[in-house]
């Protein structure tokens, strides 16, 4: 195996983004092929022992077994990582995969934690319910008031970890503060960047120390494999993820690897035909539902910020009806829109958060995070947004709005 003429980091990492998704990291064999090959194989040959042993000591550069290294896995890692900016990554079996090594491959007990508030049902299971169980603690704060970071900072924290936009309430953190924040504390920011993707926001340029990433969702883009990437220093991808990987195995499959390949480079194209199909569903909602929180809307309160980091808003947003049961009836009257609990896909896409991405979130939790009975989270697909309306409007009506 060798990388493609001329797709050196040096040269790479001048490539503009969309370039990047669909040229960085692009190994080919003595077959030439075209289109990244998938390496179906659990471990390698050797040789002579000599070079086995030498492998094992890092010493030779070749691979000695895939819950370590993989030419696919390897492509992958690659190519998200100059999409990030980052100097490394490793990619993982789903983003709660990537998130739970991200986080625990940095801290021991005694540790203390800064949350935000709102966040996806499993990434608050940890910081409530996982870390406590190791004597690590966790402050979970309105994420979008700079004031209660800096509040929270005990002597003890070592993490800040947020979303931005936040699921399902699309929260949007000001980067810029929090990383500098952090930073002058010795703190390690992680962020989870799912539903904005490198195509439209990469945390590092604004400070952010580790990215991590459910690649199951707009990376792969079309609902068909599970998959996670975390991106950072080689520092931290090298002496503090790997050894975690290494030895409790999240590891992601090539032939999932293959495959969000093949989405990332299409990832540029979709992402900003979402979000424009998006707008133009959140327009047709603003005044007709109760309350809608998109943040390419200039009612979202944090409208500006979400400009000014974000090169376009993404594909997701959530909205708020009266209670559990028009938000019920709405989606049974749902035609075209699926009714389903993924976010990212190709395909338009609506839950209601309390009783499925968030319902192993405490009743109590939930309200404090923004998670109402009401809310139904909805993501925009590349289907022409006039149907999507069309569908909306006549749901709308069935349940009664």
């Amino acid at each position: 195996m060798k990388r493609t003429t001329g797709t050196d980091r040096s040269i790479t990492r001048t490539w503009r983004p969309a370039t990047q998704a669909v040229r960085a990291g692009t190994w080919r064999s003595e077959q030439g092929e075209t289109s990244e090959a998938i390496f179906m194989t659990s471990g390698y040959a050797y040789d002579d022992a000599e070079t086995a042993a030498a492998r094992f000591r890092g010493e030779d550069p070749g691979m000695t077994y895939s819950r370590l290294q993989n030419p696919t896995v390897a492509m992958l890692e690659e190519r998200i990582a100059l999409m990030d900016g980052a100097e490394a990554c490793r990619v993982q079996s789903s983003g709660m995969a990537a998130m739970t090594a991200a986080l625990l491959c940095q801290l021991s007990q005694g540790d203390h934690v800064v949350a935000a508030k709102a966040a996806f049902g499993s990434c608050r299971w940890l910081v409530d319910q996982l870390f406590p169980r190791f004597g690590i603690e966790g402050t979970t704060i309105d994420a979008w008031d700079n004031a209660q970071w800096e509040a929270a900072i005990r002597p003890n924290t070592k993490v800040f970890f947020f979303e931005t936009p936040a699921n399902p309430t699309m929260d949007i953190v000001d980067m810029k503060f929090v990383c500098d924040l952090a930073r002058r504390h010795g703190i390690v920011t992680v962020v989870d960047n799912a539903f904005a993707t490198p195509a439209l926001q990469r945390p590092i340029e604004w400070g952010a120390d580790v990215v991590a990433y459910s690649a199951t969702k707009l990376m792969d883009g079309q609902g068909r494999v599970l998959a996670g990437a975390v991106s950072g220093s080689a520092e931290f991808i090298n002496d503090k993820l790997l050894p975690f990987q290494r030895n409790t195995g999240p590891n992601l499959s090539p032939f999932n690897a293959w495959v969000v390949l093949k989405g990332l480079e299409t990832l540029g194209l979709r992402v900003k035909r979402q979000s424009e199909n998006s707008l133009l569903v959140g327009k047709f909602l603003d005044g007709r539902v109760p309350r809608i929180n998109h943040p390419g809307l200039a009612s979202h309160p944090q409208h500006n910020l979400a400009v000014q980091q974000m090169d376009a808003c993404g594909s997701i947003f959530s909205f708020e009806v009266e209670d559990r049961a028009q938000a019920f009836a709405l989606l049974n009257a749902l035609s075209l829109i699926d009714i389903s609990n993924n976010i990212g896909d190709s395909r338009s896409l609506m839950c209601h958060n309390a009783s499925t991405t968030h319902y192993s979130v405490s009743a109590e939790a939930r309200e404090e995070m923004g998670v109402r009975e009401g809310m139904l989270r909805l993501n925009v697909g590349l289907e022409d947004p006039r149907d999507l309306i069309e569908d909306l409007d006549q749901a709308l009506k069935a349940a009664g709005l």
